[in-house]
Protein backbone atom coordinates (compact mmCIF):
# COMPACT_ATOMS: atom_id res chain seq x y z
CA UNK A 1 0.00 0.00 0.00
CA UNK A 2 2.62 2.16 1.20
CA UNK A 3 4.36 1.63 -2.33
CA UNK A 4 1.04 2.63 -4.42
CA UNK A 5 0.93 5.83 -2.36
CA UNK A 6 4.60 6.72 -2.90
CA UNK A 7 4.13 5.97 -7.13
CA UNK A 8 0.90 7.99 -6.91
CA UNK A 9 3.24 10.78 -5.14
CA UNK A 10 6.30 10.38 -7.68
CA UNK A 11 4.63 10.19 -11.35
CA UNK A 12 0.93 10.65 -11.19
CA UNK A 13 0.65 13.53 -9.25
CA UNK A 14 3.16 15.69 -11.53
CA UNK A 15 1.32 14.55 -14.17
CA UNK A 16 -2.14 15.87 -13.31
CA UNK A 17 0.21 18.98 -12.13
CA UNK A 18 1.43 19.54 -15.16
CA UNK A 19 -1.84 19.04 -17.32
CA UNK A 20 -3.38 21.60 -15.47
CA UNK A 21 -1.14 24.09 -15.68
CA UNK A 22 -0.35 23.14 -19.01
CA UNK A 23 -4.72 23.82 -19.73
CA UNK A 24 -3.82 27.68 -17.67
CA UNK A 25 -1.54 28.24 -20.75
CA UNK A 26 -3.64 27.80 -22.91
CA UNK A 27 -6.67 29.39 -21.82
CA UNK A 28 -4.97 32.07 -20.42
CA UNK A 29 -1.38 32.70 -22.68
CA UNK A 30 -3.04 35.54 -24.12
CA UNK A 31 -4.74 39.15 -22.88
CA UNK A 32 -7.67 39.87 -25.35
CA UNK A 33 -7.30 43.06 -27.96
CA UNK A 34 -9.87 45.25 -27.02
CA UNK A 35 -9.12 48.09 -29.15
CA UNK A 36 -6.91 47.83 -32.24
CA UNK A 37 -4.26 50.36 -33.27
CA UNK A 38 -4.79 53.31 -30.95
CA UNK A 39 -2.75 56.46 -32.00
CA UNK A 40 0.69 56.91 -31.05
CA UNK A 41 1.51 59.58 -28.30
CA UNK A 42 4.44 60.95 -30.28
CA UNK A 43 1.82 62.45 -32.13
CA UNK A 44 1.19 64.87 -29.14
CA UNK A 45 4.36 65.44 -27.17
CA UNK A 46 6.71 64.54 -29.84
CA UNK A 47 8.83 62.79 -27.58
CA UNK A 48 6.88 59.68 -26.19
CA UNK A 49 6.38 56.83 -28.04
CA UNK A 50 3.73 53.68 -27.48
CA UNK A 51 5.45 51.58 -30.71
CA UNK A 52 7.51 48.73 -29.20
CA UNK A 53 6.89 49.48 -26.01
CA UNK A 54 4.61 47.59 -23.08
CA UNK A 55 2.90 50.67 -21.51
CA UNK A 56 0.84 51.05 -18.34
CA UNK A 57 -1.54 54.30 -19.77
CA UNK A 58 -3.14 56.29 -17.38
CA UNK A 59 -4.71 60.20 -17.01
CA UNK A 60 -4.01 62.10 -13.94
CA UNK A 61 -5.47 65.37 -15.86
CA UNK A 62 -5.81 68.92 -14.51
CA UNK A 63 -5.82 67.78 -10.45
CA UNK A 64 -2.87 66.49 -9.82
CA UNK A 65 -2.95 66.49 -6.31
CA UNK A 66 -6.15 64.81 -6.11
CA UNK A 67 -5.19 61.89 -7.60
CA UNK A 68 -2.06 61.47 -5.82
CA UNK A 69 -3.26 58.22 -3.98
CA UNK A 70 -3.62 56.71 -7.30
CA UNK A 71 -0.20 57.44 -8.33
CA UNK A 72 0.97 55.93 -5.32
CA UNK A 73 -0.79 53.15 -5.52
CA UNK A 74 0.09 51.76 -9.12
CA UNK A 75 3.79 52.57 -8.11
CA UNK A 76 3.98 50.14 -5.72
CA UNK A 77 1.73 47.57 -6.91
CA UNK A 78 2.46 47.94 -10.58
CA UNK A 79 5.63 49.97 -11.07
CA UNK A 80 7.91 48.63 -8.47
CA UNK A 81 7.57 45.04 -9.64
CA UNK A 82 7.53 45.66 -13.06
CA UNK A 83 9.69 48.80 -14.04
CA UNK A 84 13.06 46.91 -14.64
CA UNK A 85 11.60 44.88 -17.96
CA UNK A 86 13.54 46.40 -20.47
CA UNK A 87 10.33 47.86 -22.60
CA UNK A 88 7.98 48.66 -20.08
CA UNK A 89 7.20 51.88 -18.92
CA UNK A 90 4.23 54.18 -17.54
CA UNK A 91 2.49 57.56 -19.06
CA UNK A 92 0.66 59.87 -17.59
CA UNK A 93 -1.73 62.43 -19.35
CA UNK A 94 -1.71 65.58 -17.65
CA UNK A 95 -3.15 69.29 -18.91
CA UNK A 96 -1.09 71.67 -19.52
CA UNK A 97 0.50 73.89 -16.45
CA UNK A 98 0.55 71.09 -14.45
CA UNK A 99 4.40 71.05 -14.67
CA UNK A 100 4.87 72.04 -10.39
CA UNK A 101 2.77 69.56 -9.95
CA UNK A 102 4.32 66.98 -12.03
CA UNK A 103 7.39 67.72 -10.21
CA UNK A 104 5.95 67.83 -6.35
CA UNK A 105 4.83 64.30 -7.61
CA UNK A 106 8.15 62.79 -9.15
CA UNK A 107 9.79 63.96 -6.12
CA UNK A 108 7.30 61.96 -3.82
CA UNK A 109 7.45 58.90 -6.14
CA UNK A 110 11.22 59.15 -6.37
CA UNK A 111 11.83 58.56 -2.58
CA UNK A 112 9.86 54.68 -3.00
CA UNK A 113 11.27 53.46 -6.38
CA UNK A 114 13.32 54.95 -9.29
CA UNK A 115 11.18 56.83 -11.71
CA UNK A 116 13.03 56.77 -15.06
CA UNK A 117 10.03 54.85 -16.62
CA UNK A 118 7.57 57.02 -15.46
CA UNK A 119 6.36 59.35 -18.36
CA UNK A 120 4.57 62.32 -18.53
CA UNK A 121 2.38 64.06 -21.46
CA UNK A 122 1.57 67.33 -21.37
CA UNK A 123 -1.32 68.45 -23.40
CA UNK A 124 -4.29 70.39 -24.38
CA UNK A 125 -8.09 69.62 -22.81
CA UNK A 126 -8.65 68.69 -26.32
CA UNK A 127 -5.71 66.26 -27.15
CA UNK A 128 -6.66 64.53 -23.83
CA UNK A 129 -10.29 63.82 -24.70
CA UNK A 130 -9.62 62.32 -28.15
CA UNK A 131 -6.77 60.54 -26.97
CA UNK A 132 -9.08 58.88 -24.46
CA UNK A 133 -11.79 58.66 -27.27
CA UNK A 134 -9.71 56.55 -28.80
CA UNK A 135 -9.30 53.65 -26.56
CA UNK A 136 -13.07 53.22 -27.35
CA UNK A 137 -13.67 51.78 -23.29
CA UNK A 138 -16.55 52.07 -21.89
CA UNK A 139 -15.60 54.45 -19.58
CA UNK A 140 -15.28 58.28 -19.04
CA UNK A 141 -12.82 61.12 -18.10
CA UNK A 142 -13.71 63.17 -14.73
CA UNK A 143 -14.59 67.00 -15.27
CA UNK A 144 -10.53 67.63 -14.36
CA UNK A 145 -9.86 65.24 -17.48
CA UNK A 146 -8.55 62.46 -15.13
CA UNK A 147 -9.95 58.87 -14.08
CA UNK A 148 -8.60 56.96 -11.55
CA UNK A 149 -8.12 53.71 -14.20
CA UNK A 150 -5.31 52.95 -16.01
CA UNK A 151 -4.55 50.98 -19.68
CA UNK A 152 -2.57 48.09 -20.68
CA UNK A 153 -1.07 48.78 -24.50
CA UNK A 154 0.94 46.63 -25.98
CA UNK A 155 3.65 46.97 -28.26
CA UNK A 156 1.82 47.37 -31.93
CA UNK A 157 -0.71 50.21 -29.61
CA UNK A 158 -3.46 47.73 -28.89
CA UNK A 159 -5.24 48.09 -25.88
CA UNK A 160 -5.39 45.12 -24.03
CA UNK A 161 -8.13 43.80 -21.40
CA UNK A 162 -10.22 41.21 -20.64
CA UNK A 163 -13.73 39.95 -22.85
CA UNK A 164 -14.31 37.50 -19.71
CA UNK A 165 -14.23 39.34 -17.08
CA UNK A 166 -15.74 37.68 -13.22
CA UNK A 167 -16.95 40.99 -12.53
CA UNK A 168 -17.60 43.31 -15.65
CA UNK A 169 -17.51 41.04 -18.41
CA UNK A 170 -15.52 43.33 -20.51
CA UNK A 171 -12.95 44.45 -18.87
CA UNK A 172 -10.99 47.93 -20.46
CA UNK A 173 -8.93 49.30 -17.14
CA UNK A 174 -8.02 49.14 -14.19
CA UNK A 175 -8.82 50.71 -10.80
CA UNK A 176 -6.35 52.56 -9.07
CA UNK A 177 -8.39 53.16 -6.34
CA UNK A 178 -8.56 49.73 -6.07
CA UNK A 179 -5.55 47.94 -4.09
CA UNK A 180 -7.40 44.64 -4.53
CA UNK A 181 -7.90 45.23 -8.61
CA UNK A 182 -4.38 46.16 -8.82
CA UNK A 183 -3.29 43.00 -6.69
CA UNK A 184 -5.69 40.77 -8.13
CA UNK A 185 -5.92 41.22 -11.86
CA UNK A 186 -3.97 44.58 -13.22
CA UNK A 187 -0.95 42.12 -11.78
CA UNK A 188 -1.94 39.05 -13.69
CA UNK A 189 -2.50 40.82 -16.50
CA UNK A 190 1.04 42.32 -16.47
CA UNK A 191 2.15 39.03 -16.41
CA UNK A 192 0.56 37.27 -19.02
CA UNK A 193 1.68 39.91 -21.61
CA UNK A 194 5.15 39.59 -20.62
CA UNK A 195 5.21 35.72 -20.88
CA UNK A 196 3.58 36.17 -24.31
CA UNK A 197 6.23 38.71 -25.36
CA UNK A 198 9.90 36.44 -23.95
CA UNK A 199 7.19 34.03 -25.64
CA UNK A 200 7.34 35.25 -28.78
CA UNK A 201 11.28 36.28 -28.20
CA UNK A 202 11.92 32.72 -27.75
CA UNK A 203 10.66 31.16 -30.48
CA UNK A 204 12.03 33.83 -33.10
CA UNK A 205 15.44 33.15 -31.64
CA UNK A 206 15.30 29.23 -31.70
CA UNK A 207 13.59 29.62 -35.34
CA UNK A 208 17.17 31.59 -36.68
CA UNK A 209 19.14 29.45 -35.11
CA UNK A 210 17.70 26.38 -36.86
Amino acid sequence: MKKKLVLVVLFIFPLVAYLFFASGVNNFGRLPVLTEQIPDIIDVDGVTSLQDKITVLGFLGANIESRKGNAFNLNQKIYKRFHEFNDFQLVMFVLNGQEESVEELKAELGQLSPIDKWNFVYASAEEIKTFFNALKTNLSLGDDLGTPHVFIIDKNRNLRGRDDDDDLGTKYGFNTTSVADLNNKMEDDVKIILAEYRLALKKNNANRNK
